[in-house]
């Protein structure tokens, strides 16, 4: 037996779970995105990954603005659905939607509800400094990811892990796990517990001046950012670029020894100080640039020990600094 799925969903972080449903013989009826956005030089449409995955293995795709109309919840009965499966999809499902499928709405969250509801749950783990978190299958209501849960796995978050990689480790992981849902949907064997009333934690969206990096904060704070919006959209500092600043994006780096004004580099290898230790960068992208190396970018860009990232005064003279692992004196 196969079901008949609606599948909704956006970014690429949606595909593997509508790969693996369309694998593994459901009929999709119908599939749901939000509308092609300018993107690139030309600023043209383009159309979201999960159109565009859609659309390649014969899937109707439809792109409302939005599901209040009438006109639109019509439409969306009249596939006669079993289920609809909602990964990153964007919109809130009125009750009219999630009343629809004859099994209703699965939803598969990116994190270990009910910590980090919300927008961005793989980028606030991370920048909370959690050591886990979970891939979920949640059965929908009308609150934002309230629902009962009906399946979860978690997944360790390491030292380094950045939410580029999580993002990719979750992504797969939730192709697996929508499977196994269905599979017990098939059966009559899928259950759903309520969420606890207690470890609630919203991820609000990520805002634009988030990425600026504060470097009097602690340095395993601030890796943490690096971390939690690498590669995007990034964290990132100024430095002077000739008469105006440049934004350097951060994708990588570690906690070093080192100490001074916080935002100063402090050697050769751009270790900077913090509020309290440092961090050495591995990894930058310049506007408009590839990623690249510190060492890569330090040939191109100089930055001497003394230089006050985000600041426009002359390096300060700064005492020899220990190198990272060597214990400061």
């Amino acid at each position: 037996m196969t079901l008949r799925v609606v599948f909704m969903g956006t970014p690429d972080f949606s595909v593997p779970a509508l790969s693996e449903i369309i694998g593994a013989g459901h009929e999709v009826a119908a599939a749901y995105s939000q509308p092609p956005r300018p993107a690139g030089r030309g600023m043209e449409p383009r159309k979201s990954p999960v159109q565009a995955a859609a659309e390649a293995a014969g899937i109707p795709v439809f792109s409302p603005k939005s599901l209040k109309d009438k006109s639109e919840q019509s439409a969306f009965q009249a596939h006669a659905a079993d289920v609809a499966v909602v990964v990153a999809y964007g919109l809130l499902l009125p009750k009219a939607i999630l009343e629809a499928p004859r099994l209703g709405c699965l939803n598969l969250h990116a994190s270990a509800l009910p910590r980090w509801r919300g927008a961005a749950p793989i980028q606030r783990a991370i920048m909370a400094g959690d050591t886990e978190t979970a891939m979920t299958v949640m059965k929908m209501d009308e609150g934002l990811d309230t629902g009962p849960v009906c399946l979860a796995e978690r997944v360790a978050i390491s030292e380094q892990m950045t939410a580029g990689q999580l993002h990719d480790r979750l992504a797969l992981l939730g192709g697996d796990l929508i499977l196994r849902a269905l599979a017990a949907l098939e059966r009559g064997t899928l259950t759903a517990t309520p969420q606890p009333d207690s470890g609630v934690t919203y991820a609000a969206k990520i805002a634009k001046d988030e990425g600026r990096i504060d470097f009097s904060q602690h340095a395993r704070v601030v890796a943490r950012r690096v971390r939690g919006l690498s590669p995007h959209p990034g964290a990132w500092f100024e430095v002077p670029a000739g008469m105006k600043s440049e934004r350097i994006k951060i994708l990588s780096c570690i906690v070093a020894n080192g100490a001074g004004i916080p935002g100063t580099v402090l050697d050769g290898a751009l270790t900077v100080a913090c509020g309290d230790g440092a961090i050495r960068i591995l990894e930058v992208q310049r506007q408009g640039k590839r990623p690249m190396t510190t060492a890569e970018f330090l040939r191109g860009f100089a930055l001497v020990a003394g230089t006050r990232l985000g600041c426009h005064q002359a390096p300060l003279a700064l005492p020899e600094q220990p190198e990272a692992g060597q214990p400061q004196s």
